[in-house]
């Protein structure tokens, strides 16, 4: 993986690959990537009104273990784990059960726009762990002002609800200590599995995942009602097809020839449409503090990855 970007989830690109510039099409494809990312959490939203949390993390990765499995499959590329992987695998799998523990949780006890803005607030926790433990990865000057624009943008979206007790400040926590765990995991898999292939990565550590949050169903959701209708059918679809599966394998194909360093940046795009999203699909109320929000988080993502 290149050590020099901050990816969505589930990104990882072989190191000893030559990186091409960038042509429009591929700026474009890495553009609209970036814009059906945004609808994440809204389809997390919709999915969470017919399922309990655990319950919709379980159905959406059975359908994005499928979508990638399948292609993996179809590519010939060896799922078998080789030496030492394992331990690494079970790791990174810990990571992302509570990202997404967190992430499913708070979005239910938050509106769909602000879960999407606390989300996007990963890649600047990525720099702030990579400045620590990943050599050549020190906090710039357009980093750290990155930093801080982004999470003006975090207090500006949160602050008009600080001392009313509503539930949604819990919600909006859960979801930006999920950006946390997500920052985490992008870091740790750049020092532990540099080698291993990106589509062997996401197939085990989903394979890894989906026991796990079928027990916490069992034990934490028992009696919760379940149904499978139209649009929580379209929301697990879109979580596991769309974005666990057809996301994940555009934007690995797409970093297999171009610069990652020069698409990454486009991802300020992400907490914008995920606000239109919102408001589209669910009608969440598009606040003056809400847009501020948006803007300088999708500022701060810009001026953590520019590179000069």
């Amino acid at each position: 993986m290149p050590s020099n970007r901050n990816e969505p989830i589930g990104t990882l690109s072989s190191p000893n690959v030559i990186s091409e510039e960038p042509h429009g099409r591929i700026i474009a494809l890495s553009l609209f990537l970036a814009f059906l990312w945004g609808g994440n959490s809204p389809s997390i939203k919709v999915g969470l009104q017919d399922f309990p949390p655990m319950a919709l993390a379980f159905f959406r990765f059975v359908i994005g273990l499928v979508v990638v499995g399948g292609w993996s499959l179809f590519r010939r590329v060896s799922l078998g784990l080789r030496r030492g992987e394992f331990v690494r695998l079970v790791l990174l799998t810990t990571i992302f059960i509570l990202q997404i523990i967190c992430l499913n949780t708070g979005t239910q006890l938050t509106t769909a726009s602000r879960s999407t803005i606390f989300i996007n607030v990963y890649p600047f926790f990525t720099a702030l762990f990579a400045h620590f433990w990943i050599p050549g990865e020190r906090l710039s000057v357009p980093k750290t002002l990155g930093i801080i624009v982004a999470f003006s943008g975090v207090f500006i979206t949160v602050a008009p609800n600080l001392g009313e007790g509503e539930t949604s400040v819990l919600g909006d926590v859960l979801v930006l200590i999920s950006g946390c765990f997500l920052g985490l995991r992008v870091v740790v898999t750049k020092l532990l599995v540099q080698a291993i292939h990106p589509y062997r990565l996401l197939v085990w550590y989903l394979s890894l995942s989906l026991p796990c949050y079928a027990v916490l169903n069992l034990l934490l959701e028992r009696g919760e009602p379940m149904q499978l209708t139209l649009a929580s059918a379209a929301a697990l679809l879109y979580q596991g097809g769309i974005i666990a599966g057809f996301c994940f394998l555009a934007w690995t194909a797409v970093l297999e020839r171009y610069s990652a360093s020069k698409l990454v940046v486009l991802f300020f795009a992400t907490p914008l449409s995920g606000v239109v999203f919102s408001y589209l699909v669910l009608g969440d109320e598009l606040t003056l503090s809400l847009l501020i929000g948006a803007l300088l988080v999708a500022g701060g993502i810009y001026l953590v990855n520019i590179r000069r």
